[in-house]
């Protein structure tokens, strides 16, 4: 199967290794051209994951990830396109994408923050017609870190991907071609039940605020694995709850996948599969320093992707307390109002919506 890989980000190295090595014809675009030439001027990824370490090529010969300047010929006729990306560059790249994209493509964003309407508003405002479908997960398919210029560390695959289609009325056709590239995908009813799936804005939020000293103290610091304490936990697990609630009030059923699960080695499996939380503090990528004005645990997962949780909630008459609290310490902390930039279904414009309307969304799409 053709695949396209999209953006420069840890995910990106990661989606292009493992779309190859899974025997796919693969082409990678990144936004930043000098980089792209730089990789091609060193010819190959330098991987290493459970498998041990390998080297897997970069150019034009048969089996390597070919990289594309163009964003236009780089997804022609691709069957899936993936953007491992932060929802942060979701508007910017929604728009540059949105004329290219042709019918029966299925483009994937793992995960979304209901990015998945995102892509498909800009591709309706662009006048584009084709038959798209756009589908998003809770988390990225891959723990992994890029190490130097062509280095790459991947610390775990996930195992369970529940996923959601939008529109859902695409998914029989969809999900063929989802489980080709990533075949731990499972359907889910929609996207936004994809959307309430995303870990990021659980996992993250708690965990920056809660070690905002440390984290501004030292010049490194693991909020996975001296930062993530009991007291820590109980909120984490506090707001977990709030989303599940948002998630049973909107008539989507269990599984959830409860944040607890991750730091769980028995018991349910979680989308990284058991004993996930030991393979990331274990691997060290994780001791980093963190900026709390500027880094994507505060711009993309409280920003965007607890501001969607607060806002979906407000919709559906379910609090949501603990998550608005957090968000309302990130505002002041970073000195911005994190809700009103967020991605809310106000700045949306699907606020004003009745359920069934935005079931009829969620089913047909914006056709």
């Amino acid at each position: 199967m053709k695949v396209s890989v999209l953006g420069g980000g840890h995910g990106c190295f990661a989606a292009a290794i493992d779309m190859l090595e899974k025997g796919h014809d693969v082409t990678w675009w990144r936004r930043d051209t000098a980089a792209c030439a730089r990789l091609r001027e060193l010819g190959e990824l330098n991987v290493k994951d459970w498998r041990g370490k390998r080297r897997v090529p970069v150019g034009e010969a048969r089996g390597a990830i070919r990289l594309a300047d163009d964003l236009g010929r780089a997804v022609r006729e691709a069957r899936l396109i993936v953007i491992p990306l932060p929802s942060t560059t979701h508007e910017s790249l929604a728009s540059q994408l949105a004329p290219h994209l042709a019918d029966d493509q299925v483009v994937f964003l793992p995960p979304g923050t209901f990015g998945s309407y995102v892509f498909a508003k800009a591709m309706a405002d662009a006048g584009n017609r084709a038959r798209v479908a756009f589908a998003e997960t809770g988390t990225l398919p891959y723990l992994v870190r890029r190490h130097g210029e062509n280095d790459v560390v991947i610390s775990a695959y996930a195992t369970r991907l529940p996923t959601g289609v939008f529109p859902a009325n695409a998914a029989q056709w969809a999900f063929p071609v989802l489980k080709e590239g990533y075949p731990s995908v499972e359907p889910i009813e929609d996207a936004l039940s994809g959307a309430l799936m995303n870990a990021g804005p659980v996992i993250h939020p708690p965990l920056i605020m809660m070690n905002a000293g440390p984290l501004e103290h030292f010049e490194a610091w693991d909020i996975h694995n001296e930062g993530t304490q009991p007291s820590i936990r109980r909120v984490t697990n506090a707001l977990d709850a709030e989303r599940m609630a948002v998630r049973e009030a909107l008539g989507y059923g269990a599984p959830h996948f409860p944040l607890a699960d991750h730091y769980a080695s028995e018991g349910d499996e979680w989308m990284y599969g058991r004993g996930a939380h030991g393979k990331l503090t274990d691997s060290g990528d994780w001791r980093e320093y963190i900026d709390l004005k500027a880094h994507r645990y505060m711009l993309e997962d409280t920003r965007l992707g607890l501001s969607f949780i607060v806002s979906v909630g407000r919709w559906a008459g379910v609090p949501t307390p603990v998550a608005q609290g957090l968000l309302s310490i990130a505002s002041a902390v970073s000195g911005r109002d994190l809700y009103s930039e967020g991605r809310t279904l106000e700045n949306l414009g699907l606020a004003s919506l009745s359920r069934e309307a935005m079931r009829d969304l969620l089913a047909r799409g914006l056709a």
